[in-house]
């Protein structure tokens, strides 16, 4: 049984692959793969494992023998799903192999931006602490999470895992009611939690219910200085909106994980405004890499690749 990873780059280089090696009988392996090398890298393959690379109905219907995909990420939106179904081919996705990683990730973009951090790094790199008249620095307003109120918008594995830090650092957590179902959900809408909430913390799925989630109209909401975190994806957040409010200082802090486009070759507002003194942060999609969760993709592959060969 021939397998073939087609961008193995998007775990790293730093990990384990002899959990698929004893599943398979051969094992290629690719670091990236370009569209035009896909066909010829996947001929003669009965399991194709990719993350990002599309898998389109004209490439599968040139793959006979091909069985089985594995996705190494949660996300199927690169693989023809119909087209895997009419073909007989078998698709297997993996989920919660990161919560560890990206709650840890959620909770440092919350105290950093609590912490005023952006700003009062700015502060100590530009002299303004050698200059100072008293011994510390108290020119940012900073956020004690200590009694405050965390409305947090998704509760799968990942939004009860972030309630349950969050809990531990005695904040107040409400769960809002599902984007799309509100009036089918016993739990209180975003736009009416917004205005109770001092830090609000993405982690649903991008749809048409959620696009624009946290929008012009939602932010006009929220209390002054509130802090909106998103390690959910791209786009749930009117960027453009919210880096207005933060000029304005209307948001009292921006912390994202995610952009509507990655990676952005064409650059993004968001990334601009890194150079001025708000209390932004940016980080390049990477709450998910501890190398555990990274290992885990490979375990949770291994798994699907053996329940699939038991059950076909």
């Amino acid at each position: 049984m021939k397998a073939v990873i087609l961008d193995a780059a998007t775990l790293g280089d730093d990990i384990d692959l002899q959990p698929l090696h004893r599943e398979v009988d051969t094992l290629e392996v690719y670091d990236l793969s370009p569209p035009d090398t896909c066909r010829e890298r996947l001929a003669g393959a009965e399991i194709a494992l990719v993350n990002k690379v599309v898998l389109d109905e004209a490439l599968l219907g040139d793959l006979p023998e091909l069985r089985m995909i594995g996705v190494l990420a949660t996300g199927t939106n690169n693989i023809d799903m119909a087209a895997a179904e009419r073909l007989g081919i078998t698709v297997r996705n993996v989920t919660a192999y990161g919560t560890a990683s990206v709650a840890q990730h959620t909770l440092m973009l919350m105290l950093s931006l609590a912490n005023r951090l952006p700003l009062y790094q700015r502060d100590v790199r530009e002299g303004a602490w050698n200059r100072a008249p008293i011994f510390c620095l108290l020119d940012h307003r900073t956020l004690q999470l200590d009694g405050k109120r965390l409305v947090i918008v998704g509760s799968g594995e990942l939004g009860r895992a972030v309630a349950r830090l969050a809990e531990a650092f005695g904040m107040h957590v409400d769960f809002a009611a599902r984007p799309g179902n509100e009036g089918e959900d016993s739990r209180r809408p975003l736009a009416d939690l917004a205005p109770e909430a001092d830090i609000i913390s993405l982690h649903c799925p991008l749809t048409e219910a959620t696009r624009h989630l946290i929008d012009e109209a939602l932010l006009t909401r929220l209390k002054p200085g509130a802090l909106l975190i998103n390690c959910a994806r791209g786009g749930i957040i009117d960027e453009a909106a919210a880096l207005t409010a933060l000029r304005d200082g209307r948001l009292g802090g921006l912390g994202v994980d995610v952009l509507p486009g990655e990676p952005p070759r064409d650059g993004h507002p968001l990334l601009s405004a890194l150079e001025e003194p708000l209390n932004l942060i940016v980080t390049p999609h990477n709450a998910w890499i501890s190398p555990e969760a990274r290992q885990n993709v490979i375990a949770l592959t291994a798994d699907n690749i053996r329940h699939w060969k038991a059950n076909r």
